[in-house]
């Protein structure tokens, strides 16, 4: 799926030897789990890409390709990951292929990833697969370092590819091919679909007179007391910034979520412009006391829940209503 929207997204490495291969390569590659799935799902091709690894941000990559391949327990550059505790074994179906657009090396302890430093510090490490930084990062990031010259070195890959699937029933779930539907999918699926097909509605709710392209859509954000499922924030404010703090629920909306984002919007202070609670079911009696929060039910059109469904399917059947 092509973007039209420009992303920058840091990408986590366990070790320095999958770092230099990714590097050696130009590959980022992500594991047989939901996890794994779920960042391949979010990074579009033409979203930029850096590796996040002891601190440091590692070169800045524009994703060219993307593709799943079979068997890819047998397939270079990365080894296998083997948890003696559990059993489990762990390879890179999932691979973004990469063109290097500028080498560089920087510490995250400078003001400009401030944005970076900040959601890893609250998070308490990594942690996570990936992670979307703003356009303020991407545009620093691209004044650092120099312009790459070099090709990476060519790796054969002599496998089938196949398309993940979504499934909605656990016991259809064949990973890597099929993953249950997770609310991190769901997640993604909105940040993906909200701006276009929501955020203008939004917007009206607050009675606010802001353009839907004065904004950038971000996943998600650590706060001092949570994480907010999805960040909407000014691209370029002058003086004060505006924030709309989204929620996203796969069912129920609970009276303990809407006290959550609350909670959320409180830290803000008069810079939130409001929150947004995103579910498949709204019960009658959280309607409607708070004038600062918009509720959404979610749906998807002509959905089977028997059958299977792409990323991109599922993302052209999402549909919203306000309530």
């Amino acid at each position: 799926m092509i973007n039209s929207e420009i992303n920058y997204f840091l990408i986590s490495v366990s070790n320095s030897n999958n770092l230099e291969l990714c590097r050696k390569y130009a590959i980022a590659g992500f594991t047989n789990s939901i996890n794994g799935f779920w960042t391949y799902s979010d990074i579009n091709i033409g979203d930029y890409i850096s590796f996040l690894y002891g601190a440091k941000i590692k070169d800045l990559y524009r994703v060219t390709k993307k593709m799943a391949f079979k068997n890819a327990d047998q397939l270079p550059p990365w080894p296998l990951i083997k948890f003696k505790s559990s059993g489990r074994i762990y390879y890179f179906p999932f691979r973004l292929y990469l063109e290097k657009v500028r080498s560089l090396d920087e510490s995250l302890v400078r003001a400009e990833f401030s944005y970076v430093a900040e959601n890893l510090l609250l998070r308490g490490g990594y942690r996570k697969t990936h992670f979307q930084a703003d356009l303020t990062t991407l545009h620093n990031v691209s004044s650092f370092g120099k312009i790459n010259k070099g090709n990476p070195e060519t790796l054969e890959i002599n496998s089938e590819t196949f398309t993940p699937k979504i499934v909605f029933s656990k016991e259809n779930e064949e990973i890597p091919f099929k993953f249950s539907f997770h609310e991190l999918i769901l997640q993604s699926l909105i940040r993906k679909k909200i701006k276009n097909f929501l955020l203008k509605d939004i917007l009206e709710a607050f009675k606010e007179s802001f353009s839907i392209d004065d904004f950038e859509i971000l996943g998600e954000k650590a706060l001092p007391e949570g994480f907010v499922d999805i960040f909407i924030k000014l691209k370029y404010p002058i003086a004060i910034n505006r924030y709309i703090l989204v929620e996203v629920k796969t069912g129920k909306v609970t009276t303990n979520d809407i006290k959550q984002l609350q909670n959320y919007l409180n830290q803000f202070g008069k810079e939130a412009l409001g929150g947004v609670l995103i579910a498949k079911d709204l019960p009658k009696l959280i309607h409607l006391k708070d004038n600062n929060i918009v509720y959404v039910r979610y749906y998807f059109e002509d959905l089977d829940i028997n059958d299977v469904y792409s990323f991109e399917e599922l993302l052209k059947m999402l549909k919203f209503t306000i309530v």
